[in-house]
């Protein structure tokens, strides 16, 4: 339950502490005093929009305390969130700053806003004043049944599945569209293929055939070149350089035999023959390796002008590039046997959600029909009790298309005078939604698990005894929970365990709202002026003993 509340700087409100207890609690006060600036700052804890301009004028943010009293039906769920269960206390904190920047704590540890809301679901049920227009909503309706017929862990399971099907939906669109891209781009990318395949490409191959190119243009010259280099070596007169070498070598190394050091000389002398005779026999294989072929050369530059015309053609600057490209384009011509394997397997990934999708819808259509006559027999009863006797209320269920929350929709009908009943957004008037809301909330108090409910003016549009009997009914439900009732009616007001006034009044040249807790003769007066209106008559006074005395 909602043991405390406190708040500073919001709206009219400048700083506020209060406690409540158990059961059901009363708020009244007159109109625009303050009672849906309460409801707003508490719905502002729970994860309601944060929004500087509920900051009070002249502060610089506001902040929003509300402490809870639990059993231990949540301590799975915050200690699955790191918070510490801490016997029970919960207190959940907003900061709202004026640079539109909030900060929400449960327990002082920082939590997100969605949490807040999750949270805020299992801890109180808000009923504003134009709530009853939900009952227009069917997916609302379908949420009300749901958690009648205890629905919840299936419902969970469906909408899991649903977002799996949805997501692995998309991955399929996404892998036929690109199928179905390859497939109009296959016979062009496999002319280019076959175009770069057959060229038979080798990395490095462009330099050697340019350096061949190069030779073959300058076969003659190179020829001349090198015999001329052969002769100067090998002189057709005369001894060769090798023979000289050789001979002067004898010579130092006769010549050591007086001269030792001598014998370096002659060493290097060797060395330079033996390195003469290799340098000749190169320049010789080198000679006889240069070709004067004209069919050669033709063919080098036949082969270096595709592979010019193929750079030029695939965008490439180098042979590796058009290998690239060729390899490329071999994955995009071969690929599509791998990407039709992907599309079969999220096919059957996809058949098997859906069918484990259909079995939970199914189920959840099952547990609805079974449960639908008793939740409309109930909300009967309470209506009858409220004074439509001859009211009738069904649950309409229909297939549809499946989705989220399963394969059916929901619609509530209602008939105030036993006529054809019709669906409930059409023929209810507002005072007859306001007790058809109310049954429903008493219907809900007994298996939503939410320890605390707040009706904001859930009794407009309804007088006299109907009154009472809604204010009967939600006192009732206050035995087993904490109830918060905002109300203008005096028979709902006296039934209260406990009664808070909200009260504006001018401070320092501005309006604030405040509230304080009714006791004795001031619950007395308030009752009368709900009774009587601003002017208190005496008779008002004790009709207002009486509503109490009955309630005592």
């Amino acid at each position: 339950m909602l043991s405390s509340l406190h708040i500073r700087h919001y709206v009219l409100i400048d700083s506020l502490d209060i406690d409540f207890p158990e059961g059901l609690l009363i708020i009244t006060g007159q109109t625009g005093a303050g009672k849906s600036i309460l409801l707003g700052a508490l719905s502002l804890a729970m994860g309601g929009k944060a929004d500087p301009s509920v900051i009070s004028e002249g502060a610089d943010s506001c902040v929003v305390e509300a402490v809870f009293e639990l059993d231990s039906t949540l301590r799975e769920f915050l200690e699955d969130n790191d918070i510490e269960w801490d016997g029970g206390h919960v207190t959940v904190r907003r900061v709202v700053h004026s640079s539109a920047r909030s900060r929400s704590f449960v327990n002082d540890v920082p939590v997100n806003v969605q949490f807040l809301c999750d949270l805020s679901s299992r801890l109180l049920d808000i009923h504003s004043q134009h709530q009853s227009l939900l009952l227009k909503d069917h997916s609302r309706q379908m949420s009300l049944l749901d958690h009648y017929s205890g629905n919840r862990e299936l419902l969970e399971n469906c909408a899991g599945l649903w977002r799996e099907i949805q997501k692995k939906q998309g991955e399929l669109s996404l892998k036929e569209e690109q199928l179905s891209r390859q497939n109009e781009d296959l016979e062009y990318n496999a002319a280019r293929y076959s175009t770069l395949r057959d060229a038979d490409l080798k990395p490095g191959e462009l330099e050697e055939l340019e350096e061949e190119h190069k030779a073959l243009s300058h076969a003659e010259d190179i020829k001349t070149a090198l015999g001329s280099a052969y002769a100067a070596c090998n002189p057709q007169e005369g001894p060769s350089l090798g023979t000289s070498l050789n001979q002067a070598r004898k010579s130092l190394e006769k010549a050591s035999s007086y001269v030792p050091r001598l014998n370096s000389l002659a060493e290097r002398l060797e060395s330079a023959r033996i390195e003469m005779e290799d340098i000749l026999a190169e320049v010789e294989e080198e000679n006889d390796r240069i070709s004067l072929s004209r069919e050669r050369l033709d063919a080098v530059e036949g082969r270096l002008s595709l592979l010019y015309e193929l750079m030029r053609k695939f965008g490439c600057s180098t042979v590796q590039e058009l290998v690239q490209a060729r390899d490329e384009l071999g994955r995009k011509v071969g690929g599509t046997e791998e990407l039709e394997e992907e599309i079969d397997s999220l096919r059957a990934s996809l058949e098997s959600l859906r069918g484990e999708h259909l079995r939970l819808c199914d189920a959840l259509a099952s547990s609805r029909k079974a449960n639908s006559g008793k939740f409309a027999s109930e909300v009967r009863e309470r209506l009858r009790f409220l004074e439509l006797e001859k009211a009738e209320f069904l649950v309409d269920l229909q297939d549809s298309e499946p989705g989220a929350d399963g394969s059916q929709t929901v619609s509530f009908l209602f008939s105030s005078n036993g006529t054809r009943p019709e669906d409930v957004s059409r023929c209810a008037s507002g005072g007859e939604l306001s007790r058809i809301m109310l049954c429903l909330k008493a219907l809900m108090a007994g298996f939503s698990g939410v320890p605390t409910m707040i009706f904001d003016e859930i009794d407009t549009g309804v007088s006299g005894s109907v009154a009472d009997k809604m204010g009967s009914m939600i006192c009732e439900m206050g035995k087993h929970m904490q109830v918060f009732a905002i109300t203008h009616l005096p028979q709902v007001a006296a039934k209260g365990k406990a009664h808070y006034l909200v009260s504006k009044s001018e401070f320092l040249g501005r309006n604030v709202s405040d509230i304080s807790r009714l006791e004795g003769e001031e619950r007395v007066k308030e009752i009368a002026r709900l009774l009587s209106g601003s002017t208190i008559s005496s008779a008002a006074v004790a009709n207002a003993r009486v509503l109490l005395e009955e309630q005592a």
